[in-house]
């Protein structure tokens, strides 16, 4: 899912980092619960969320997993700068 495109650098305080961080794991939660609903139909117990436009899970997968790379990526660009 990734693309191969030019990289770029922002400057931002930490807390925007957490914020940055925080919706990007959303948005990775979301689609990994539509891989889940997509392979067994079921929503999970006591949870509420809108199924993401797909109608595969492993192009779900693949979403949520580019958005898990992205928030690692910056987590060990974060630790280098400690």
């Amino acid at each position: 899912m990734p693309t191969m495109g030019k990289d770029c650098t922002f400057t931002l305080n930490e807390n925007d980092v957490g914020q940055l961080l925080d919706g990007l794991a959303i948005r990775a939660e979301s689609w990994e619960k539509t891989a889940d609903y997509l392979r067994d139909g079921s929503m999970p117990e006591g949870d509420i969320f809108i199924i993401e436009d797909c109608s595969e899970p492993t192009e779900a997968d693949a979403i949520a997993e580019h958005y898990r790379s992205i928030i690692k990526n910056i987590k060990r660009q974060m630790k280098d700068l400690a």
